[in-house]
């Protein structure tokens, strides 16, 4: 390595101390949920200026996945609230997973045809899917939520994905240029040999297309993961809530007369987990996923 490079000069140094700055600043909150979730309930408002637990527990843990009893909860200074957090967490996952699923498949049969189907009309349609992207989710909230209505969707699973399942616009933006990038002769050597746009599609060009399906996944589920609104406006019944929406409820509950924080704080922990996870995981590929479609 060039020894010129290793040279830590003024510029670079506060280039690196604005960057820590910058994280540090970033993470700061995060970090306070942790800790705030590792604090006895009774010591809250003590070590509320405390940038590290005094006395570290896993008790606030316990009492939110349902370890512990209402009696021994509220003897550890909880609110008393309850939260079904298994029956949330699969909710969510079955939420989430609903849509991406269908959102990969909408979106990837749409960008192909964009990429290389031709037929009337397609940059006027391709122009709308990309000038969808400027509208605001809350304008669609109040014509979705009467079409759920009208057609009894209320208080489903069904009623809470169908308004995500179908292709979005920057799926489709984003596939499509990747799918520009797939080598012509492959498609045109298959069509040659008498196969069909659907055999092409799904054996040759998914195949090659792996890591950007999976950067449309991952930032699919994420957004789709931290949902409130939409579940908390379809799915008034319990037993239909995802994760955010009964954090809500616990944090209302307060049988005590205050919310309970620290529960609220530890199930907020846990459920920022898979969201963690996949951005440490994957986090590099979708950044080099993204430059790439953006290049294209």
């Amino acid at each position: 390595m060039n020894t010129s490079l290793r040279k830590l000069t003024p510029g670079r140094a506060a280039a690196w101390a604005a960057l820590i700055f910058m994280m540090a600043f970033t993470l700061l909150p995060l970090w306070m949920v942790v800790k705030t979730a590792l604090v006895p309930n009774a010591e809250l408002y003590e070590q509320s200026a405390q940038l590290f637990p005094g006395a570290p527990t896993l008790d606030n843990f316990k009492r939110v996945l349902g370890l512990m009893s209402p009696e021994q909860s509220i003897a550890l200074g909880g609110a008393g609230a309850d939260i079904n957090f298994a029956r949330a967490l699969g909710n969510s996952l079955l939420f989430t997973g609903l849509v991406v699923v269908l959102q990969i498949i909408s979106a990837a049969m749409a960008a192909y045809a964009f990429a290389r189907l031709r037929f009337p009309g397609r940059r006027t349609l391709f122009a709308l899917f990309l000038a969808s992207m400027m509208v605001p989710g809350v304008v669609t909230f109040i014509p979705n939520f009467m079409l759920m209505r009208d057609l009894g969707w209320l208080n489903t699973m069904a009623g809470m994905v169908a308004p995500f399942a179908l292709m979005q616009g920057f799926s489709v933006f984003f596939l499509r240029q990747f799918f520009l990038s797939v080598p012509r002769d492959l498609e045109e050597a298959a069509l040659l040999d008498g196969a069909s746009h659907f055999y092409v599609f799904s054996r040759i060009v998914l195949p090659l297309s792996v890591t950007p399906l999976v950067t449309i996944a991952m930032l699919t589920g994420i957004n789709v993961w931290n949902e409130f609104f939409w579940p908390y406006l379809v799915a008034k019944d319990e037993a239909l809530q995802v994760l955010p929406v009964a954090l809500q409820v616990f944090k209302t509950q307060t049988p005590q007369g205050q919310p309970d924080w620290t529960g609220l704080m530890a199930a907020a922990t846990i459920a920022v987990l898979p969201t963690l996870v996949l951005l440490v995981a994957f986090g590099r590929r979708v950044v080099e996923s993204v430059q790439f479609s953006g290049g294209k």
